[in-house]
């Protein structure tokens, strides 16, 4: 992706003191909070992959459709706040070389599970693009033999996870667990999401899909590892956790780490590689979550968590607030004007994309959207496109207004379209 570089004016410049005061708001206050909600954000998605656990356990065991639709719904649940604590990514490294663990996408389903047979077969880029693991329990990767007679979370994230560094291996995270409980979506631009049937766990001979146990053990060891690698990030935002001590460390560069996640997220990585991309190859493989057909909430959630982040205030899935001094207390001290602009921006964002939201929960389904010729569709997605665009233009004039050199993620889509075609 290309990066675009926000440089400060030689006047914003004298604005980055290592302490900004904004009547009693300091940025040492501001990262304080950001730190705060981050922790707050992975613990709730830590607490939400632990009842999708339980889900899991509970339809591997006893295999039925009510079975099926409680972990569907766990996963859907456990999605809300993961997606919001997207905007801690790009800043942080941390987060950055841990976030590819929980979710990879997209994902080349073959790997994993049996396909249809339209997926056709292995690729010169991807030689194990339907190795089919759970049908296999002995196999060749990389020139080497595997013996995969037990499916352990160490094989899936040491074997399995970016086979021969192709990235499209992705055996763990939320989109392998997703992929195993919807299966694929062949509807194409189609309306409905995947429609694995239950008995795909069911034992003997009700096993509809072939290799049942070795079917619910994968989901079984997947889920486990979300959840341990949930458990993970999480500590590292608690007191004396090193995210939380890299990103407080020094002052100045704490705030250009918010800054950088809330403009990668809502630019590069938002805007472009997951709306305006698909857009542009109006295919429904650009979907973020397109086995569950999800993207709507993904996308939503995204911009829920930039808007939160700015106003350093996050709402818990138990309903209670983390809140604290912010960006927004920074901004509003320094120029007024400015606050109220980006609060409109962040507004229009959000609003945009709870349009596309909506419509989708009303049956018009993200990859519907996505169809060549659609122009309702392309409407809504570009909408939250454009708002996502113009908030970053906004945020802008915030990181040279506190004095703040940051690099944002771009895309060919917004950048450079003719290059998507190459």
């Amino acid at each position: 992706m290309r990066v675009i570089t926000l440089a400060t004016s030689a006047i914003a410049l004298s604005f980055g003191t290592s302490a900004i005061a904004a009547g009693h708001v300091h940025k040492e206050d501001v990262l304080t909070t950001y730190a705060n909600i981050a922790h707050a954000n992975f613990e709730d998605s830590f607490i939400a992959a632990k009842r999708l656990q339980s889900a899991v356990n509970e339809l591997v065991a006893n295999p039925s459709a009510e079975a099926l639709e409680a972990a569907k719904s766990a996963w859907l649940a456990a999605r809300v706040p993961y997606q919001q604590s997207e905007v801690f990514r790009f800043g942080n490294a941390i987060v950055d070389d841990w976030e590819g663990k929980v979710n990879a996408w997209p994902l080349d389903e073959g790997l994993i599970d049996y396909v249809d047979a339209s997926y056709g077969g292995a690729t010169d880029e991807n030689a194990a693009a339907v190795l089919n693991v759970i049908a296999n329990p002995k196999f060749t990767l990389g020139g080497e033999r595997v013996d995969a007679s037990k499916i352990t979370t160490d094989l899936l994230e040491n074997t399995l996870q970016e086979a021969d560094g192709v990235e499209a291996n992705v055996a763990t995270g939320y989109h392998a667990v997703e992929l195993l409980l919807w299966g694929q979506d062949l509807n194409g631009h189609g309306a409905g999401a995947g429609s694995r049937p239950w008995s795909d766990y069911a034992a003997g001979a009700a096993c509809s899909g072939g290799n049942c146990d070795r079917r619910g053990d994968y989901l079984v060891a997947a889920t486990d590892l979300l959840v341990s690698d949930l458990e993970w990030i999480t500590d590292q935002w608690a007191e004396g956790g090193n995210a939380r001590a890299e990103v407080t460390a020094d002052a100045d560069a704490g705030v250009a780490a918010i800054l950088t996640g809330m403009g990668s997220l809502s630019y590069g990585e938002t805007a472009g590689e997951r709306m305006r991309l698909g857009v542009m190859l109006n295919d429904p493989e650009e979907e973020h979550s397109c086995f569950s057909d999800n993207t709507h909430n993904d996308h939503f959630f995204n911009g829920v968590g930039v808007q939160s982040i700015y106003n350093g205030s996050y709402t818990r899935i138990d309903g209670t607030v983390v809140e604290g001094a912010s960006l927004s207390d920074l901004v509003a001290h320094k120029d007024a004007d400015l606050e109220a602009e980006m609060q409109a921006k962040l507004s229009a964002a959000v609003f945009a994309l709870g349009k596309i939201k909506t419509a989708a929960e009303a049956g018009f389904s993200y990859d519907m959207m996505l169809e060549k010729g659609n122009a309702a569709g392309e409407a809504l997605i570009m909408g939250g496109v454009n708002g996502l665009v113009d908030q970053t233009r906004s945020l802008e004039r915030v990181v040279a207004l506190l004095g703040t050199d940051i690099e944002v993620e771009g895309s060919d889509s917004l950048d450079n379209p003719s290059a998507v075609f190459e």
